[in-house]
């Protein structure tokens, strides 16, 4: 944890991504109870089994993890490299859950706690504990303003991985150009042909007509699941008054009185985040749409399968 830290600058939890807050996050995992997997593989019976025997396929091997059978140690491997490594077969092997990240410039906004990109950021730190603990792999692809890759990894040390890239890329000088999220499910697919599970973050202003297909080819091969993260603004009506907004270094102010006015600016806002939802909703998808002073944990529960422990 403190080679993470030094490597970024901790942020203030509201602009900034705060490492430390998504790092603490781990603790308020072990307050949910852990259902079975919701994913598409265990409903072909892919993942439902960690018995093994005579006739099993052999998938692959990986890096030894505390808990492992030592009667499945894979000896070769082991001897080549120096390092440990287990047998996994096809009955057992790990599911990997995909967080696709959205990172285009209309995430750095929030009138409420914090920016929509920070709350995004903890969304997805809470998705990659509750995926390590379920002895999942993780991985993350960021889209729009930071176009980058996080091969998937298990265990804390994946879930810590995700973590600090969240805050990597939070601080990162970010490209100003809009990727469509059609191209972004396409390059998800091509690099994670392996994830079981896809959990994609998003304000939806990225949200193209031809998203609608490429959704529906990756529910083929993974479960797929939509939070929406939006701003107070984007969702209700905002009071009557003046309201400052910065793009770009520079200021304007919007005056909004009338209630006209108002809902005209509600509709513009909150498009992307109505446009998304919807897509997730016609589409049978699990969303859920959560704004920036919300927590997330309950959203990101329900979404990967989980449900809070009566404790």
């Amino acid at each position: 944890m403190s080679v993470l830290a030094s490597q970024v600058a901790d942020g203030n939890g509201a602009s900034e991504v705060s490492l430390a807050e998504l790092i603490a996050l781990r603790a308020r995992v072990g307050s949910v109870r852990m259902a079975p997997l919701s994913t598409r593989a265990a409903r072909h019976g892919q993942q439902s089994s960690r018995l093994y025997g005579r006739g099993m396929d052999y998938a692959e091997s990986r890096v030894y993890q505390a808990g492992d059978d030592v009667r499945r140690l894979d000896w070769r491997l082991t001897a080549r490299s120096g390092k440990l490594h287990t047998k996994l077969f096809q009955e057992d092997r790990e599911g990997c859950l995909l967080i696709l990240l959205d990172t285009h410039a209309s995430m750095h906004f929030g009138t409420r706690v914090r920016f929509k990109s920070v709350q995004a950021a903890r969304a997805a730190a809470l998705a990659a504990w509750f995926a390590t603990r379920a002895g999942e792999r993780v991985a993350m692809l960021g889209f729009g303003g930071v176009d980058q890759w996080l091969a998937p990894q298990a265990g804390a040390h994946g879930a810590l991985a995700v973590c600090g890239a969240l805050a990597r890329w939070h601080a990162a000088d970010r490209a100003d150009q809009q990727q469509p999220l059609s191209d972004a499910l396409t390059r998800a697919a091509h690099v994670a042909r392996s994830a079981s599970r896809v959990l994609l973050l998003s304000d939806g202003f990225s949200c193209d007509a031809a998203a609608r297909q490429r959704l529906i080819e990756l529910t083929r091969h993974a479960g797929v699941a939509v939070l929406v993260t939006a701003d107070a603004l984007e969702l209700e009506l905002a009071p009557p008054g003046r309201y400052p907004l910065e793009h770009a270094g520079e200021r304007r102010e919007v005056r909004l009185q009338s209630a006209h006015q108002r809902a005209d600016f509600r509709q513009a806002l909150g498009a992307g985040a109505r446009r998304l939802s919807e897509l997730a909703g016609s589409l049978g998808l699990r969303h859920a749409t959560i704004d920036t002073a919300a927590d997330p944990l309950d959203a990101v529960a329900g979404l990967i399968g989980r449900k809070r422990s009566p404790r």
